[in-house]
């Protein structure tokens, strides 16, 4: 989760979230250098007594001025379509978790199991445990595997919201009427800590999310407890 003062990205917990930190590097890094070079452009035309009066009529400068662009977009796009892709796409899942946002909290069915399913209120700060964190302890926890494919189906009951978890690389929103598809896949155990990122009402701020990864033979004790 994030801590005071970050300036960076959250650590990365997934694929997913790898490949966008990775593009996020690679996109600032054209950005840098663009910047740079219009910069440097800039401070020569303020500086230099020196002109060029046909530089405005070369047309090799307009081929380039216009090619380059052109292919600095190519250089952003490609991996940016390959990340969307791979967000879209979901084959076998292993388990399938419905969500369903409601004013102001989160339910939770398991659609593998009969009897799965509970909701999940923030924890008031008078009742917060040493160590737990304010605004982001929930009562009910979403157990889930580590390692494993898990499709995510998001919707809502009342108004819009948005389920997101950052180091997971997860944010869909949740809309009435609408199921939209999500996928989970951590790298490793942990809890990872998201909230409602679309403004729903007067306790907007009071959904929080709480995933916690575990190994597949806890996560299979949990649900044998819970049925």
């Amino acid at each position: 989760m994030a801590y005071p003062f970050q300036l960076g990205l959250q650590d990365a917990s997934s694929p997913i979230m790898e490949e966008l930190m990775n593009f996020h590097d690679h996109t600032l890094m054209i950005v840098f250098l663009i910047s740079s070079l219009v910069l440097y452009i800039i401070t020569l035309m303020l500086t230099t007594k020196l002109t060029h009066t046909s530089t405005m009529d070369a047309q090799e400068v307009e081929t380039i001025w216009t090619i380059l662009p052109a292919v600095i977009l190519i250089l952003i796009a490609l991996p940016s379509l390959r990340i969307l892709y791979m967000m879209d796409e979901i084959n076998n899942p292993a388990l399938t978790v419905k969500t369903m946002g409601h004013q102001w909290y989160w339910s939770y069915e398991y659609t593998d199991y009969e009897d799965l399913c509970f909701d999940s209120y923030m924890v008031p700060t008078t009742d917060l445990k040493p160590g737990e964190l304010r605004l982001l302890e929930v009562d009910n926890r979403v157990v889930l595997p580590m390692e494993l494919p898990i499709r995510m189906l998001i919707s809502s009951e009342d108004v819009l919201h948005s389920w997101a978890i950052p180091s997971l690389g997860l944010k869909t929103d949740a809309i009435p009427g609408r199921l939209n598809q999500a996928t989970i896949s951590s790298n490793r155990p942990g809890l990872f800590y998201g909230q409602c990122s679309e403004i729903c009402g007067s306790n907007h701020s009071f959904m929080p999310i709480v995933l916690e990864m575990v190994p597949l033979k806890n996560f299979e004790d949990w649900s044998l407890s819970m049925i």
